[in-house]
């Protein structure tokens, strides 16, 4: 079944609530994309793999993906389109202060797009459900950035620009070969198939009891 954006918000609190925290959450959707894209690209070791991550959860999903990468063996760079302290959830802070642990992977942050290498595979983890209104910088530049560089594209959860819920775009959006949303597919995604490319949903371990009373 598909289900709007607001019954995914409120599942999602209720999970939580039940002690299936936020952060778990992001820990299974990070690894089960990681999953899918090895599944469809092959070993990764030693792959140049950008992604590009916002200052919110879908960011977070991204930077949980950047550790399974380097887990991998990925050669992984991770740009976040601000800065650390911007970053506006507890889970995507956590996430990122294990990154800075980690030499094994490069962080970049701010707005510079020069990068010193050709990726094999770019990560979308810009924006996710919470889209509203015209899409700035940094961002519009992350997406043109994608959309141009001819290299194998993933999104996380929804493509970058594209309302899950009614399937609109903003004035910017990306085009991806791959999406993987979580728990259910949200209304909107499936009507753009020309940008989220193959489209998978991937369970996340939310208790079936946090959809009661809201589906």
């Amino acid at each position: 079944m598909e289900i709007t954006v607001d019954q995914m918000y409120n599942i999602e609190n209720k999970g939580h609530a039940m002690g299936f925290l936020k952060k778990f959450m992001m820990e299974n959707a990070g690894a089960a994309a990681v999953r899918r894209l090895i599944e469809k690209v092959g070993n990764v070791e030693s792959k140049n793999i950008l992604i590009f991550a916002g200052l919110g959860n879908n960011g977070g999903d991204g930077l949980v993906m950047a550790r399974h990468l380097a887990g991998h063996g990925a050669k992984t760079t991770v740009m976040l389109l601000g800065t650390p302290d911007k970053i506006k959830t507890e889970e995507s802070t956590w996430n990122w202060s294990i990154l800075e642990k980690m030499p094994s992977i490069k962080l970049v942050t701010g707005d510079s797009f020069n990068f010193d290498f050709t990726p094999d595979v770019i990560i979308d983890g810009i924006l996710g459900t919470g889209i509203t209104g015209e899409i700035r910088e940094p961002y519009a530049s992350a997406i043109n950035y994608i959309n141009q560089t001819d290299c194998y594209k993933f999104a996380v959860d929804v493509p970058s620009g594209l309302d899950p819920q009614t399937g609109l775009t903003a004035n910017i959006f990306t085009k991806c070969d791959m999406t993987v949303t979580f728990h259910k597919m949200k209304q909107g995604i499936p009507k753009r198939k020309d940008l989220t490319g193959e489209l998978f949903t991937e369970k996340i371990g939310i208790p079936p009891e946090a959809e009661e009373g809201i589906l």
